[in-house]
């Protein structure tokens, strides 16, 4: 039995850490959205075999248990107590890593989603999502996908209206930021005051892009004080974007448009600039799709 998905990836409208707990885990506040760059997850079941394995088209993503997905498919098992047999999973990678995007939470999600259907455990959203926890905090959300606002630990999800239509740019840099890092950076500058989601979750349920572009922020991107970062967001807006951030940790920044010509025009300058990882990708409503013989079945946006 096999099947396969198309995992999206993510970006933060807005992110705020607000404290850290006493077990180590920092409290955020943010707005996620998917969008239309997707990793493809193929999970094939072998009733007669046994344990899991991966493969994956990039030879720096670990094929081991470190892996999330890896993790999925254990935790998925060890929730359902179903036999697990054979399990194989291949990813074909196009999230880049190191970008905030939620390239190995996504994947995970692609797992648990092919599982529930291939065992025909049935299990709700809800319960894949609860599951999706225990692997890491960005998998719930990529569970369910669309545009949603998160507390805690990123988990507690609450579903906003869906982000009205636009082009948007990403753009990866040739560095990664540790997120690690960037927390233990974000901790030396405190948490007196931290910034309220109020009102760009008010410009998300307006359905205005210019509101949204508008009320976008990642306190991550003040915490990294990076001037590269800076100069694409300008770069950006020069070229018409209504706004420009970095998404969670970084390091992809993303613009966002409300034309198609002003988009590859930014494209154009990106690659001038001797930039190489961009994309255009519009917002999407869901999270992991099935794939019918490489089409994408589901209800997406754009």
């Amino acid at each position: 039995m096999k099947m396969t998905v198309q995992s999206p990836a993510k970006l933060n409208l807005f992110l705020d850490i607000t404290g850290k707990r006493s077990d180590g885990y920092h409290l955020i506040d943010t707005i996620m959205q998917s969008v239309s760059l997707y990793d493809d997850i193929t999970v094939t079941i072998d009733k007669d075999g046994s344990g899991i394995s991966l493969s994956c088209s990039r030879e720096d993503i670990p094929c081991d248990s470190s892996n999330t997905a890896y993790k999925a498919a254990e935790q998925f098992f060890a929730h359902t107590g179903l036999p697990m047999g054979g399990v194989h999973i291949k990813i074909k990678k196009r999230i880049p890593s190191g970008a905030g995007m939620a390239g190995g939470s996504t994947d995970a999600a692609g797992v648990l989603y092919c599982l529930n259907e291939l065992t025909g455990a049935d299990l709700s959203k809800d319960e894949l999502a609860e599951i999706g926890e225990r692997i890491g905090a960005d998998v719930p959300f990529c569970v369910y996908g669309g545009t949603m606002s998160a507390g805690g630990i990123g988990t507690i999800l609450s579903p906003l209206p869906d982000m009205p239509d636009a082009e948007i740019v990403i753009v990866m840099p040739s560095f990664r930021i540790s997120t690690k890092e960037a927390y233990a950076k974000s901790d030396t500058l405190g948490y007196d005051e931290p910034k309220s989601m109020d009102a760009a979750a008010s410009a998300v349920c307006s359905g205005h892009i210019g509101a949204i572009a508008g009320n976008l922020y990642n306190r991550f991107e003040e915490v990294a004080d990076i001037a590269e970062i800076a100069s694409i967001q300008s770069l950006m807006k020069d070229c018409g974007a209504l706004g420009a951030l970095m998404t969670g940790s970084g390091s992809a920044v993303y613009g966002l448009f409300d034309s198609k010509d002003r988009a590859e025009d930014c494209e154009s300058k990106l690659r001038e600039q001797n930039y190489h990882d961009i994309y255009i990708v519009h917002p999407v409503a869901c999270g992991p799709v099935p794939m019918v013989h490489g089409g994408i079945i589901g209800s997406l946006l754009g």
